[in-house]
């Protein structure tokens, strides 16, 4: 997948990825990891203003939730057209004054932003799509402030990935192929999406001077229900559900998604 493709898709597909994040399981991914960020983040009110960047904002909905919190936000993307969304999003939520939007790629953002910039660095859902994964986590460990700063990386699951061939399409040639491909299928697009497992993503952590505070587990169960449960209507039982789980390692290590909160390590230059 060469670069321009890959902007290509979420420039000429946003509308698209803006539907799809009102859907039940596009509202799950992104509700699920900001309560799980939310669990690290201080009180409302209780410190001054920390400053967050948000890698690959998309439509910014995560900025418009940490605004309201109080926190100042930076919105990076490399498509105008997210960006032109992601200002929508701000406006109509009246948090204006407290997010920047910046047109860039991932991979600039020690180009971008001076070290040490940043209390809070998102990178959700960006890792499966960037040639060079550990370059962004570069990246974002340069700009976090200090020991307390907090990296959240959402990334696809591989072995999710296994359960999602096995059970939602009965498809075990897949599913065996699955157990160690680096790539799969990204259904929106069409396009390929890289996979990672959890030792994989701490060992490009551990790369950058990171270790893992907490890991969490997204849509565990909820793309696996029968149709009978309506996803709309049982959405509170179904998110409170996939927050106990996402909690706990054995059921965390086959979700669709995992989500892992990092620090700078206390043996860090």
């Amino acid at each position: 997948m060469n670069r321009r493709s890959e902007d290509d898709r979420f420039e000429s597909g946003a509308q698209e990825y803006a539907a799809y994040l009102e859907t039940p399981e596009g509202r799950l991914r992104e509700e699920l990891a900001f309560a799980n960020l939310q669990d690290f983040l201080p009180p409302s009110g209780s410190s001054n203003s920390l400053d967050v960047l948000d890698v690959g904002c998309g439509t910014g909905t995560a900025a418009v939730r940490l605004a309201r919190l109080g926190f100042h936000v930076t919105q990076l993307d490399s498509s105008q057209a997210m960006l032109n969304i992601a200002r929508s999003t701000a406006e109509r939520a009246g948090v204006t004054n407290g997010v920047t939007t910046v047109h860039g790629n991932a991979s600039q953002v020690m180009d971008l932003f001076g070290p040490a910039s940043f209390d809070l660095v998102l990178c959700h859902n960006v890792l499966e799509y960037v040639e060079d994964p550990a370059a962004v986590v570069r990246g974002a460990a340069h700009v976090l402030r200090g020991p307390s700063a907090i990296l959240s990386v959402v990334v696809r699951n591989q072995a999710g990935e296994v359960l999602k061939a096995a059970i939602q399409t009965g498809d075990l040639v897949a599913a065996e192929a699955n157990l160690n491909a680096e790539w799969g299928f990204e259904s929106l697009y069409g396009g390929k999406v890289r996979l990672f497992t959890s030792a994989g993503l701490r060992t490009i952590l551990k790369a950058e001077s990171l270790e893992s505070i907490a890991q969490r587990g997204i849509r565990v169960i909820a793309d696996h229900l029968p149709a009978r449960i309506s996803r709309e209507a049982e959405y509170e039982r179904i998110f409170e559900l996939e927050r106990k789980l996402g909690q706990r390692p054995e059921f965390a290590a086959v979700a669709r998604y995992t989500q892992c909160l990092a620090r700078r390590a206390e043996n860090a230059a």
